[in-house]
């Protein structure tokens, strides 16, 4: 009895984590910009992209307030530690927490409401690198795409050094933030929505700028597409 009983369990968690993993979403990511990237990822990770070069990270059903993006200008020692010029997550090339604006983000959000993955380019904390991400799977044909030139265009008040940062992070108010739940387009994020209108360019920027795959989805993120 006992025997059957290991039996049974064993095959309940092999059972439960076949479908956790046939139920993953993957992401190819693909670096066809003509200078080395670091891509970045949380959940995920880091790796060096070279021209051409490829890397493939899972994220289960659930995953919420995950971003992709790429950082420049990278310097690591052996150990892993060292330092962007833009993107940088807390000096390290395995990220675990998110980037420093600025940086053109691929958000998303696996399995939520009606079983939808939710997805998105946004800008809200600038923009360093131009970015496609769309549905590499037959069950969705959505791409979303920000490739304008907006690090040569930006704003003197949003340029930095390798990016053009995004409002919020440069003035730090409500009115750009929306930290109180009211806020609007303002010039500043009027610039990003001219140039990329697919991507978000404020908080609230929902109805043009958030878009959905069913659960189950496999998805492509190109940077420099």
């Amino acid at each position: 009895m006992s025997s059957f009983k290991g039996l049974s369990i064993f095959s309940i968690l092999f059972v439960t984590l076949y479908f956790t993993f046939a139920n993953a979403a993957t992401f190819d990511i693909r670096n066809n910009c003509p200078y080395t990237v670091w891509a970045a990822a949380v959940p995920g990770g880091g790796k060096r992209l070279n021209r051409g070069e490829t890397w493939t990270i899972s994220a289960k059903p659930g995953t919420k307030e995950a971003r992709i993006w790429a950082r420049t200008n990278c310097q690591f020692d052996a150990s892993g530690k060292g330092k962007c010029r833009t993107g940088d997550c807390n000096g390290v090339l395995q990220c675990t927490a998110y980037g420093v604006p600025p940086n053109t983000l691929a958000e998303y959000s696996l399995d939520q409401y009606q079983h939808q993955d939710f997805i998105d380019i946004s800008n809200i904390e600038g923009f360093n690198v131009p970015m496609e991400f769309s549905a590499a799977s037959g069950k969705c044909n959505r791409v979303i795409k920000c490739t304008a030139d907006i690090v040569g265009q930006c704003p003197k008040e949003l340029k930095v050094p390798g990016g053009c940062n995004g409002p919020c992070p440069t003035f730090k108010t409500d009115q750009h933030c929306c930290n109180s739940g009211n806020c609007g387009p303002t010039n500043f994020s009027k610039f990003f929505k001219d140039r990329c209108p697919d991507a978000y360019s404020y908080p609230k920027d929902d109805p043009t700028s958030l878009f959905t795959c069913p659960t189950g989805t496999n998805y492509r993120v190109v940077f420099c597409p």
